[in-house]
């Protein structure tokens, strides 16, 4: 099944243009289907049933997984037997009658417009970290650009004259992101006085945009520890997450009357409906004022 495997991926980051990210995770679910197949049903790739796949899924929610986990894990199984069955490796499908369960969709969490201006305004130090740090924070919640999308971006990337970014994101779309004033200062700021200090680390040129201390793309890990950090000195007692500021920059657009339709492009969804959610959002919190402020709540 290993060789099966490295072929499915290959296909997937070639012909379907998926990003790392997600080619990690279609990985992950396919080795542990593939060692529950091996040791606990003792059955080869050919032999595999629905039963064997209905048994697994059985194995996964013992476990305790979610059903958005266990959801995510039939999708790349059935994707996996759909590649095999179409390059005539396997004779049958034997996910064609298996049903995904309806994952419970959890309403993502989002900062106040309070929240966001404390974060924002709490990285004080005007060395070349302190520029940077601000310089991704303005970013993230000018464009609502994913982490993944922040870190990847290069200095061709930036049109700071023109007042948009042009933004590389999943299945290698590209799109062009207008930023606000607030964003295009922090980045001159950076760009002028903070960039170049961290260029000083390494002799070798580097498109990358934003650096870490060795003169080095910044990398995901990197960004949530300062994340992280930034977080607490501005004493924000919400969990904050890489995620965290786009989806404040989805929910403030929409409570300020945003087009969904645009929204939807900015973020890079393909489907609408994932855009959606932030509509749900927005509704909760008009709730949530209604209650503490209406004297007959």
């Amino acid at each position: 099944m290993e060789d099966q495997l490295k072929d499915f991926i290959h296909y997937l980051l070639v012909e379907k243009g998926l990003a790392k990210n997600t080619l990690v995770s279609y990985e992950r679910d396919l080795k542990s289907y593939g060692q529950y197949i091996k040791n606990v049903e003792n059955c080869d790739l050919k032999n595999i049933q629905r039963a064997h796949i209905i048994r697994f899924l059985a194995f996964l929610k013992d476990q305790g997984k979610s059903s958005k986990t266990i959801a995510r894990h039939i999708a790349s199984i059935r994707a996996f037997h759909q590649f095999l069955f179409r390059d005539r490796i396997l004779e049958e499908d034997p996910t064609v009658h298996i049903e995904s369960p309806q994952a419970s969709r959890s309403l993502p969490k989002v900062l106040s417009k309070e929240e966001v201006e404390a974060l924002l305004d709490f990285p004080h130090k005007k060395d070349y970290f302190g520029l940077r740090d601000k310089a991704m924070l303005e970013m993230l919640y000018a464009t609502g650009i994913r982490v993944s999308e922040l870190i990847n971006l290069d200095m061709d990337h930036v049109h700071l004259t023109m007042g948009f970014i042009r933004c590389i994101g999943k299945g290698n779309k590209e799109r062009i992101i207008p930023i606000g004033g607030a964003a295009t200062k922090a980045l001159e700021a950076y760009l002028m006085e903070g960039r170049p200090v961290f260029l000083k680390q390494k002799k070798l040129g580097e498109e990358s945009l934003f650096l870490n201390h060795h003169g080095r793309r910044l990398s995901r890990q990197g960004f949530w520890k300062i994340l992280k950090r930034l977080g607490r000195e501005a004493r924000i007692e919400k969990e904050i997450t890489p995620h965290t500021l786009r989806h404040s920059f989805a929910t403030h657009l929409l409570e300020n009357g945003a087009d969904l339709r645009a929204v939807q492009e900015m973020l890079g969804h393909a489907d609408i409906s994932t855009t959606q959610i932030y509509t749900h959002v927005t509704k909760t919190r008009l709730k949530d004022v209604y209650s503490q402020y209406h004297p007959r709540a």
